[in-house]
């Protein structure tokens, strides 16, 4: 007959560790108070027709009917009837920005191209892709992102278009040549469609449309869409003036106008229809069944991993 054995004192100190474990809160949070995720109201077939609808009738707006759609002369010139200059002292102060020279504004307004239609674009959705990751969203969600934001910003830009070749306003190097140049320029079709600014507008409307949807899901570390792509957005608006493209109302136009199509779009069209777990979540459906197994010729512990 085999004696007894007695729990010696490591025994013993490992079962009164191991009964603590649970309470430890990073090991005991049950599954159901783990952050949620929210699935959005998304339908393929709806939000691609919207998407794809805006980005053709933009495209085809710009590239095949420009000439004829916009306006050949000013409609809000900035000039009395006898050519008197009556631009605004706002837009006045704010021309101070434009490059001194003809080098200077090309540079801007090359600038102002390469981060309004590369970098933000490219930084906004590797942003959204990186806390949605962050947060253990399931894969599908980062297409569906992808497709709400790029479904506000295709809205902000048809909505810009139309407003430029309904309004004319002159841009402001033109305003400045006499009458006998201004149709010398190099993209006669372009001298009147000064408000509000298109590069503005967009990025603004990816920057907010991106922080809106994030915040819609939940995601963790969301702050750096705004702190990255804020920054980003409201350069490009300054680069435009910087190349005298746009009037400072042309540019504050266009960041009200893109960030209200960034929330909207995202709360009128994706609202939150309920909840999801993150993938480490599902992968792990509780994080607290460790137990303590203890007698008097053993010692140890058992749980679900």
């Amino acid at each position: 007959m085999l004696r007894a054995v007695r729990p010696s004192f490591p025994i013993l100190a490992l079962t009164a560790i191991l009964a603590l474990l649970p309470l430890t809160p990073a090991l005991a949070q049950p599954a159901e108070d783990a952050p949620r995720l929210h699935e959005l109201e998304f339908d393929w077939a709806r939000d691609g027709v919207i998407t794809g609808s805006a980005a053709v009738l933009w495209i085809s707006s710009e590239a095949l009917f420009k000439s004829d759609l916009a306006p050949a002369t000013c409609r809000w010139c900035d000039r009395a009837p006898d050519g008197t200059d009556r631009l605004n002292r706002l837009d006045r102060w704010g021309r101070g920005l434009a490059g001194n020279t003809e080098a200077s504004r090309h540079r801007a307004g090359h600038w102002s191209n390469i981060i309004g239609f590369g970098v933000l674009p490219a930084g906004v959705m590797g942003l959204q892709y990186a806390v949605g990751r962050g947060s253990d969203s399931p894969s599908r969600f980062f297409a569906q992102d992808a497709t709400i934001i790029l479904e506000s910003a295709m809205l902000a830009t048809l909505a810009n278009q139309t407003v430029k070749f309904l309004v004319g306003r002159e841009r402001p190097f033109v305003h400045v040549l006499p009458e006998d140049q201004k149709r010398l320029t190099d993209q006669p079709s372009d001298n009147n469609l000064s408000f509000y600014s298109g590069h503005t507008n967009l990025a603004f409307s990816l920057v907010v449309s991106a922080g809106t949807v994030a915040a819609l899901r939940g995601y963790e570390n969301q702050a750096w869409i705004w702190a990255v792509g804020l920054p980003l957005a409201t350069s490009v608006g300054l680069l435009r003036m910087g190349a005298d493209k746009h009037y400072l109302t042309d540019v504050a136009t266009g960041a009200v106008m893109g960030a209200a199509f960034g929330v909207a779009v995202p709360l009128l069209l994706h609202g939150r229809t309920g909840g999801v777990e993150s993938s480490a979540a599902r992968r792990s459906p509780t994080a607290a069944r460790l137990m303590p197994v203890a007698g008097a010729r053993m010692a140890g512990f058992s749980g679900v991993f």
